[in-house]
């Protein structure tokens, strides 16, 4: 049975929801379902705005046949050809032979890559290129990068709306809604767009901007995405948030602690923190790497102007699932933040400079101060450490600069490292029969701390 909604007078959402795959392109969860839109123009001409995931193929089908009810369909527009749009773009060839495929260029091979099928009814366009159908009139930009190098979006100038592809999509299904305006978009969407924006799109901050620039030239009154619901109010509101997450940024001038612990030490210094902070009234928000998913912290770091990132050291490293975080934001290219470290480490604490590695080469990033170091767990008397680091990134936070006064460099700790376990002999003189106590390493195994 057929499940359609209309967006204008002779365009129609033939879309549907999943909301059985727990999670969206094998990585990102979707606790709130996914929808994948696909809209129908009933025109002189007919044209199909993309296919969807092969996961709702059939509902999309009986959409599809309902609104044709008997014509020929004359053309489908490829915006993009991931298979979350374009799966079933290869059956819809076996239905409708006589289609004329309209698509980039680049996304031609991919067609052949993806359908092993040599249509000749495809019409590669590029930027500027129009389609008239009868009463509308649309025209074709190329949109590289958001977020694969075929995408293409459309302006249709009659009703002055256009198909957007991935670009400001959102995570979740529709649940009957269509229009961003039938729900309360700020409290129950806005989080699910952030994170699919900052997932999916985020890397591309500088591509967006420049599709940004090309829709600014655009009498934009409609914005029809692949992913999440219809925009026809308000749409500063929407665009005024790409522009923000396409230039990296913040929305909250607070901060984010993101914490590894194994066994709470790590985490009670991160939470001693986050109270220092909020007795300071700023804002703070908390996730634990090891129960919530990167993409949800990912989507917070975008959010936040400052980060704080705690973890216990782990066979020589970070522990693991702040490293997979860390390797996230720096793989995703977040830029301008202000950071902050605390380590953990048992006998050889080293996560805080690995941690910073990680990400130096992002750009504008800046690391504030010296770590907190802890030995298991804190020690009578690092209560004020932390508190000394609320202090500094509350400052920061509201724009103080630090004392012009240079603080003493602190000691280097004299020693030696096993370089097989990293166990630190504290000493100025390295026994020639000392045994690692923990390896049981000779002494030729050790180095002398740098």
């Amino acid at each position: 049975m057929y499940c359609i909604r209309s967006v204008t007078g002779d365009l129609y959402w033939i879309g549907g929801n999943d909301r059985q795959s727990t999670l969206f392109e094998s990585a990102h969860p979707v606790p709130r379902g996914m929808s994948y839109n696909s809209y129908l123009l009933m025109d002189e001409k007919t044209v199909l705005f993309d296919t969807v995931d092969r996961s709702i193929q059939s509902q999309f089908f009986e959409n599809l046949e309902h609104v044709l009810d008997g014509r020929r369909l004359d053309y489908v527009v490829i915006h993009h050809m991931e298979p979350d749009h374009a799966a079933t773009l290869g059956d819809l060839m076996l239905r409708y032979p006589d289609v004329v495929i309209i698509c980039s260029k680049k996304a031609v091979d991919m067609i052949h890559q993806f359908h092993c099928t040599d249509s000749q009814n495809i019409r590669a366009v590029r930027e500027g290129d129009t389609l008239e159908t009868g009463r509308h009139h649309i025209t074709f930009y190329e949109a590289p990068m958001v977020h694969w190098p075929e995408v293409l979006v459309s302006y249709d100038s009659t009703d002055k709306l256009l198909f957007s592809a991935d670009a400001f999509g959102t995570f979740g299904a529709l649940n009957g809604v269509l229009f961003a305006d039938e729900v309360d978009f700020d409290r129950d969407w806005l989080d699910e767009c952030r994170r699919y924006y900052t997932n999916i799109v985020g890397k591309y901050g500088p591509q967006v901007t420049s599709l940004l620039k090309k829709l600014s030239a655009l009498d934009l009154q409609i914005i029809c995405s692949l992913h999440g619901p219809v925009w026809r109010k308000n749409l500063d509101y929407l665009l005024d948030k790409y522009r923000t997450w396409a230039a990296y940024q913040p929305e909250v001038q607070g901060v984010l602690i993101a914490f590894a612990s194994v066994y709470g030490g790590t985490e009670t210094a991160a939470s001693i923190l986050a109270c220092r902070l909020a007795e300071l009234g700023i804002p703070v928000e908390m996730h634990d790497v090891s129960m919530t998913h990167p993409s949800y912290v990912l989507s917070d770091a975008f959010k936040y102007s400052h980060l704080v990132f705690a973890s216990t050291t782990y066979n020589n490293g970070i522990f693991v699932t702040m490293e997979n975080l860390l390797h996230d934001i720096a793989s995703h290219a977040l830029r301008g933040r202000k950071v902050a470290f605390i380590q953990n480490g048992s006998w050889a604490p080293a996560s805080a400079k690995l941690m910073k590695q990680l990400l130096e080469p992002l750009k504008d990033m800046e690391f504030l101060d010296q770590p907190v170091t802890l030995k298991s767990s804190l020690a009578p008397g690092q209560e004020a450490e932390l508190e000394a680091m609320a202090r500094r990134l509350a400052d920061s936070v509201h724009g103080v600069q630090p004392q012009s006064e240079e603080a003493p460099a602190p000691q280097k700790p004299k020693g030696f490292i096993c370089k097989i376990c990293g166990y630190i002999l504290e000493s100025d003189v390295l026994p020639p029969d000392f045994v690692c106590p923990i390896c049981r390493r000779p002494a030729s195994d050790f180095e002398p701390l740098s």
